[in-house]
């Protein structure tokens, strides 16, 4: 990823001008060369700092060479390490307080206790030192300093509307295509929830420009109502417009004026004696209705983020809820890492530089607590908005409960991962880390096939979540009408199902979906998920190794054309094992129970007008199901309650026909 630095970076600022100190000796020639600090100062002997035990800071001579000009520091440990960046107004006041009073902070001791040397840049404005400080926190990542790993852009909704049939897409990314781009959303899943709803309240289509030019027929998502089809014309660029524009108001979150619009169409189509556009109409009413508490509504319109911090254990959690139109779109879990003794105020006041300055900024930020600094961080956040913003954690009704909210979310989430980071928590995130996601899964999905020698074919489907099985969303699939020991029909028959009623009835999808299988069976979900057209569903082949020992298996990436074998002590690897024996096991008793039923089951149950007393009557004659074997259709039909043709059908079941071959 490319690193955009300030114009008063070091590189190009002539501004910025670095200062050294080490060692007393160090200091002193330091001080001795340079009557003004910022003219440059000689670096301390690499062997001076790396003796196995150091000289003692003289921090008094030092101080005598700082300047009171706002800038950055840099402190270094023996082994020429960074081990803390930071910023300040006036540097000679704030180094200053590291080394002239008792710290009662457990970090700040045990940081000036390491302090070798200290190198300082000086810069035009306090501003400018934020901005410093951010871009080498982000490349030396010291580790004293609150470090948030995240860089992903956050996704948006993107419509086409220069089109004349415009779609209704995912973007995450550069916004280059010209087009309306509603969002940022907090996360991929917030999307998601988002696509499915107006797919389902104005059926505007979400496939492809390649798919939509080439059909020559209405595909699946029309069939199940979730497309007007307007692909081969079965909807006119007029009414199909008036369903985008209503897709574009909601998702903006002008949700009464889409209800009253509705209703006025609904009361026109009705005088219009149109009853079946306004039975549509009443039906999108009713769903928009039902869905409309989808997020916690503000009394204001206005764009806000409600950022809590909360640190325990060592462990430490930032929620931040996106409130955009006056809907409060959902909320992210950050993880930053801190040094032992950082306050709550210490990781809001490091997060909300570098998150936001990666992120898009609202016009107003709300704390759970006060922020150091906050009228400078303001400063600089509104130069990169282009708009006022404002950073504030005094609030009334509303906004102190969703303020609130935030910071018991954050509770929440740090207790749970405190009390299974070795277990679930750790294994989730390093699956997260190999497939390439950027947010934990919150669902995956894992199908098995199993039946002995093509008999009793049962596909399973079991459901795993950040805590483990959730076994009340299991399912069993029994396969019909397809060649026996077919597995790949199989899984398409079972892919098919699962994901057709679950499109239909607005069910949740998985983030990961793990096929049991190689490339052929893993091709077979591909074609499924294309024909679906459900494109944000992350595939993973699970192939077995050559003697189908675990920790073998090869993990196939679909969307990154990716085999990995990740090896039998990878967390992630474990995770995808569990995952793939629950549905083997689910898969097995649902498979074993079939069969079991099948085998008890006479076959004289399977001819039609043979009911259970001409069946005990025939057994009964015979002397069992063996002296009817060797029966003849005469003999059969010499049973009172027989006829010619039951009994023809009965000796046909016993002695099927076998083919005859060919002669030549």
């Amino acid at each position: 990823m490319s690193r955009k630095m300030p114009p008063n970076d070091l590189r190009d600022a002539p501004e910025a001008l670095p200062v050294q100190a080490g060692s007393a000796d160090g200091v002193k020639n330091s001080a001795d060369t340079a009557a003004e600090p910022g003219d440059g100062a000689t670096p301390v002997a690499a062997s001076a700092a790396k003796t196995a035990k150091a000289a003692e800071f003289d921090a008094k001579a030092f101080l005598k060479t700082v300047t009171t000009r706002p800038g950055v520091y840099r402190m270094y440990n023996v082994h020429d390490d960074i081990i803390y960046i930071g910023k300040a107004k006036n540097l000679k006041n704030r180094l200053s307080s590291y080394f002239t009073k008792t710290h009662d902070s457990p970090k700040t001791r045990v940081l000036v206790a390491q302090i070798a040397r200290v190198e300082f840049t000086v810069t035009s404005s306090p501003g400018d030192a934020l901005v410093l400080e951010h871009n080498l926190i982000k490349e030396h990542r010291p580790r004293y300093n609150v470090l948030l790993r995240d860089d992903k852009s956050y996704p948006y909704v993107f419509i086409s509307t220069r089109e004349d049939f415009p779609r209704v897409s995912y973007q995450r990314g550069s916004r280059k295509r010209q087009g309306k781009y509603i969002g940022p959303y907090p996360n991929a899943g917030a999307v998601k929830r988002s696509l499915r709803l107006v797919q389902k309240l104005f059926r505007v289509r979400q496939c492809e420009d390649s798919y939509f030019r080439n059909r020559s027929r209405p595909c699946l998502q029309y069939q199940i109502k979730r497309c007007t089809a307007p692909c081969v014309g079965l909807v006119d660029e007029q009414e199909y417009r008036q369903d985008v524009d209503m897709t574009i108001k909601l998702l903006e979150g002008k949700d009464q004026e889409v209800l009253d619009n509705l209703a006025v169409q609904m009361d026109d189509a009705a005088s219009d004696l149109n009853f079946e556009r306004a039975a549509k109409l009443r039906d999108q009413l009713a769903t928009l209705k039902m869905t409309g508490d989808r997020g916690t509504s503000m009394n204001d319109s206005g764009n806000c983020d409600y950022v809590a911090a909360l640190t325990k254990a060592g462990q430490s959690c930032v929620q931040v809820f996106h409130v955009r139109n006056g809907v409060n779109l959902g909320n992210n879990a950050f993880y930053p890492a801190t040094p032992e003794g950082s306050s709550a105020g210490d990781i809001l006041n490091a997060f909300i530089t570098q998150f936001y300055f990666e992120h898009e900024v609202p016009r107003e930020i709300i704390v759970s607590e006060p922020v150091e600094d906050h009228e400078l961080t303001e400063q600089v956040l509104r130069e990169r908005a282009g708009a006022a913003v404002s950073i504030a954690w005094r609030v009334r009704g509303e906004r102190a409960k969703l303020q609130k909210l935030a910071l018991t979310n954050a509770e929440i989430a740090l207790n749970t991962r405190l009390s299974s980071r070795s277990g679930m928590a750790a294994r989730i995130d390093d699956l997260r880390s190999f497939v390439g996601h950027e947010d934990i899964p919150n669902r995956m999905e894992c199908f098995d096939i199993s039946h002995t020698m093509g008999e009793a074919t049962v596909a399973s489907c079991v459901v795993f979540n950040a805590e483990g099985p959730v076994k009340a969303e299991y399912r069993r699939f029994n396969i019909e009408d397809i060649t026996a020991g077919d597995d790949y029909a199989a899984m398409r028959q079972a892919l098919t199902r699962r994901y057709t009623r679950a499109l239909k009835e607005s069910r949740p999808l998985p983030d990961i979906l793990f096929i049991d299988g190689g490339k052929g069976q893993l091709g077979v979900a591909v074609d499924v998920m294309r024909e679906l057209q459900i494109d944000d569903i992350t595939l993973v082949g699970v192939a077995k190794g050559p003697d189908r020992r675990a920790g073998d298996e090869t993990l196939i990436l679909h969307h990154a054309n990716i085999e990995a074998q990740l090896g039998a002590e990878s967390p992630a690897l474990l995770l995808v094992q569990q995952i793939r024996d629950e549905a083997h096991r689910f898969a097995i008793a649902g498979h074993r129970s079939k069969r079991a039923k099948a085998r008890k089951q006479s076959v004289l149950e399977e001819i039609p007008g043979l009911g259970p007393k001409r069946r005990k009557q025939l057994l009964t004659h015979f002397g069992g199901l063996r002296g009817l074997e060797h029966a003849g259709v005469d003999d059969i039909a010499a049973v009172p309650g027989i006829s010619l043709q039951l009994a023809d059908a009965v000796y046909e079941t016993l002695h099927p026909t076998q083919p005859t071959g060919s002669q030549g």
